[in-house]
């Protein structure tokens, strides 16, 4: 499954995990899993609320160096074990969100071995928040996030 990339609005990486792919969509879709990988340490996640559907919600809370951080959006597309993708642009009840940022999508797709092949796309609305997500650490920051999903999968022994 490819999508056509706009360099102009679009972030993308793509890496090989060494975990089954069932794994990877079971830790992105079950609230207990999110607060082990979904941010970068030593930042955590202290709240998440899934309902995983079309139009649910995907809700988290941050604490950034004693900040808080709530987050809100709604699922826009659901492909078991193969693609998810949510947005800020809206919340629960599709309430267009006053400041979006982006559309994550993530694809995943089996690998030889027994792996998963993890791509993460985030859309932007405009060149300048693609920027300024490029600037804020994107490859760092969603490279460690997926490094953080692997160790943290690996760990569940399945």
């Amino acid at each position: 499954m490819t999508l056509e990339l706009d360099p102009q609005t679009d972030l993308s990486f793509t890496r090989t995990l060494a975990v089954p792919r069932s794994l990877v969509w079971e830790c992105w879709t079950q609230p207990e899993h999110i607060p082990h990988f979904f941010i970068p340490v030593p930042h955590k996640v202290t709240a998440v609320d899934i309902d995983l559907r079309v139009g649910g919600r995907f809700n988290t809370v941050f604490d950034v160096e004693g900040t808080v951080m709530d987050n809100r959006g709604v699922y826009l597309e659901v492909v078991p074990e193969e693609k998810l993708v949510f947005t800020d642009a809206y919340t629960e009840g599709w309430k267009p969100a006053p400041e979006p940022f982006m559309t994550a999508i993530l694809i995943l797709a089996d690998t030889a071995d027994g792996g998963t092949r993890y791509t993460a796309i985030a859309r932007h609305r405009n060149p300048e928040s693609r920027a300024t997500h490029e600037e804020m650490g994107f490859f760092d920051g969603w490279g460690t996030v997926v490094t953080q999903l692997e160790a943290y999968a690996k760990g569940l022994g399945r």
